[in-house]
């Protein structure tokens, strides 16, 4: 009985554990993981996940005006509402890769995530992009095979260093999104945000807000790749 009672706490923490791992900010077990830069240079980094929409991709691009941002798109999104992903292109931001039907990718096997991986470069090269595309776990959720693989291809996993939304939770409010990114931002920080779909108005109503705000304390806006080269 004792032996059984041991083998299940050891079977208990093994799950804790590899759940913890799971969604780990700043450690996998395998390759680079990138949550910001090691900078002193006021630099910062807006991203956003999901989409593109063919109905939200624009007021996010409008709402970001002339200000340079990377957005982690699915690919099953961008195939679907290809003038929305050719509109972000068209302005010049960095287009990253979100997976091709945003599962959470803990338990796939390394043929799934490669499909899930290069089906998506393939659709954003297919837009006329010749950029760098980085990789972000969707949910960031990684586990073992996932880091492995994309360390095999040479790719590091992005993940982020402030994310409001998550912190202020369900219901924040446009002007808490903008204060809360103003405040806590430090040199080289990565923002996760989220702007695709209906209940991210706030999000969008934001953007100009943090762009005004952060500008008024010496930031400037990069992606990643330059968050990367710093």
């Amino acid at each position: 009985m004792r032996t059984f009672l041991i083998a299940i706490l050891c079977l208990a923490l093994l799950v804790v554990g590899a759940y913890q791992l799971s969604r780990a900010r700043s450690v996998q077990l395998f390759g680079e993981i990138v949550t910001r830069a090691e900078t002193d240079r006021p630099v910062i980094a807006l991203t956003f996940d999901d989409g593109p929409s063919a109905r939200f991709t624009q007021p996010l691009l409008d709402a970001l005006g002339d200000v340079p941002a990377t957005f982690f798109l699915v690919g099953q999104d961008i195939v679907a509402n290809p003038e929305a992903a050719q509109a972000i292109v068209d302005a010049g931001h960095e287009v990253g890769n979100h997976s091709w039907s945003h599962p959470r990718m803990i338990l796939m096997s390394p043929a799934e995530i490669h499909r899930e991986i290069e089906d998506t470069d393939a659709a954003i090269r297919a837009l006329g992009y010749d950029g760098p595309i980085h990789f972000r776990p969707p949910f960031g959720k990684k586990l073992i095979v996932l880091p492995w693989v994309l360390s095999r291809m040479g790719r590091p996993t992005i993940m982020w260093s402030l994310e409001p939304e998550t912190d202020l939770g369900p219901g924040a409010s446009a002007a808490d999104i903008a204060a809360h990114v103003i405040t806590r931002a430090g040199a080289g920080d990565i923002v996760l945000l989220h702007g695709m779909f209906s209940g991210s108005a706030a999000t969008r109503d934001a953007l100009p807000e943090i762009v005004e705000g952060l500008a008024a304390r010496g930031f400037e806006f990069v992606t990643v790749s330059e968050i990367l080269g710093e």
